[in-house]
C-alpha cells in the first residue's frame, strides 16, 4: 500500500507531483495538513504535538503528542503508516522549511530504505530517493534534469549511468561535491553501488526550486 506522508516543508504543484500515484493512506504530520487542498486528498489520520497547525480547523481525526517528546512528527506519522500496512512512503513537503527537519528526513529515509520499504521525498519541483549497496537504482529522467548524489557515508563502487558525467566503481567521500550537480542525457539514470549509502536528488524541470 501507498502512504502519502504530508509535512510541514515546501510543496509545489508540478507535473511531476499531479503524476504521482495516488495513495491507499494519507497520514497528514502537524502542518502538513496544509498540502491537503493543493494535493486535492481528504486526510485519514492527522498526528503531531499540533505547535505549527492552531490556524489550521479540521475534521480529522487526531493522535496528539506532548511537545516534548523523542520523535518528530513526521516519524509519528511514518510509524503510523506502516502500523496501517504501507510498504511505500511518499514523504510530500520534504524539502524547504526548516533545515534541521529536511537533514532528518533524508538520513530518515535512507534508514526506512535500508528496512525494506520504498521511500521517496519529494516537494514537487525536487524529489530523492535513498541508494543503497548492492541494488540498481532506476529513475525517470529528462534530458538535461538536474540531479545529484549526497554521500550519507563513504561510498565505494559507485556507478552512474545515463549521466553527462557517468562514473564507474567510483569512491566517494562522506559529503563529497563530487557528485553533485551532474545532468541527466536521456530518459533514465542508473546508479549502482557496492558499499555505503546515499540520497539521490534531482531537481523536477517543470518547477522552480522555491517557496511557495
Amino acid at each position: 500500500m501507498i502512504a502519502w506522508i504530508l509535512v510541514g516543508g515546501r510543496l509545489t504543484l508540478t507535473p511531476a507531483l499531479a503524476a504521482l500515484p495516488r495513495p491507499g493512506l494519507v497520514v497528514a504530520a502537524d502542518g502538513g495538513a496544509r498540502h491537503a487542498a493543493m494535493l486535492g486528498v481528504r486526510i485519514d489520520t492527522w498526528v503531531g504535538d499540533f505547535d505549527s497547525s492552531d490556524d489550521l480547523n479540521l475534521s480529522i481525526p487526531r493522535t496528539v503528542h506532548p511537545r516534548a517528546k523523542a520523535s518528530t512528527d513526521a516519524e509519528l506519522a511514518v510509524a503510523l503508516a506502516r502500523e496501517a500496512g504501507a510498504t511505500e512512503l511518499v514523504i510530500l513537503g520534504a524539502f524547504g522549511g526548516r533545515f534541521d527537519h529536511t537533514f532528518a528526513l533524508c538520513l530518515g529515509a535512507v534508514r526506512l530504505a535500508r528496512e525494506g520499504l520504498s521511500v521517496t521525498l519529494h516537494s514537487g519541483d525536487e524529489r530523492g530517493h535513498p541508494l543503497l549497496p548492492e541494488q540498481t537504482l532506476r529513475l525517470h529522467s529528462t534530458p538535461g534534469q538536474t540531479f545529484s548524489v549526497l554521500a550519507a557515508s563513504d561510498l565505494k563502487g559507485l556507478g552512474i549511468t545515463g549521466a553527462r558525467w557517468n562514473l564507474q566503481g567510483a569512491e566517494v567521500a562522506l559529503g563529497s561535491g563530487l557528485t553533485i550537480s551532474n545532468e541527466a542525457t536521456g530518459t533514465e539514470l542508473r546508479f549502482e553501488l557496492e558499499t555505503g549509502t546515499a540520497l539521490v536528488t534531482l531537481l523536477e524541470p517543470d518547477g522552480a526550486a522555491g517557496v511557495d
